[in-house]
């Protein structure tokens, strides 16, 4: 099976950022994706319980089968969620990786910090545990 990456990112305002040539990475072991910007729009959300207006986009590989739509603002944060359900088995199938501002901090003092990610998701389980639901265009 390939490898599903989707990034879900917070947007309050359009800002630009400045990437070291060294990648930070997260707790788990998940490196930032440098070329997440260039990824395409899979649909926009609205986390009330955050605040948030997020922008779900997808690499080539996840984009493959969903619809573009685009609604720019400005950054907040970055999160990663890669399938792979050997490695990642206890939080379905999926890792977790987010990175803070425009410095891209990893967020999580140690990799323990997948269960509060994963606790939210848990809900939406029967939907592969994304929040977001693809709709299909005719």
């Amino acid at each position: 099976m390939k490898n599903i990456v989707m990034a879900c990112f917070a947007l309050l305002s359009v800002v630009g950022s400045a990437v070291a040539a060294e990648y930070p990475v997260a707790p788990n072991g998940i490196s930032f994706f440098p070329d997440y910007m260039s990824w395409k729009v899979v649909a926009p959300s609205y986390r009330e319980d955050k605040g948030q207006i997020r922008i779900i986009t997808g690499n080539a590989i996840a984009i493959s089968s969903f619809p573009v739509a685009t609604v720019p603002a400005a950054f907040a944060q970055v999160e990663f969620m890669v399938k792979d359900a050997k490695k990642y088995k206890a939080t379905g199938g999926w890792g977790f990786a987010r990175f803070v501002g425009n410095e891209l901090k990893p967020y999580g003092k140690d990799a323990t910090f997948v269960g509060e990610c994963f606790g939210c998701h848990t809900p939406v389980a029967d939907n592969d545990y994304l929040f977001t639901k693809i709709v299909k265009t005719p």
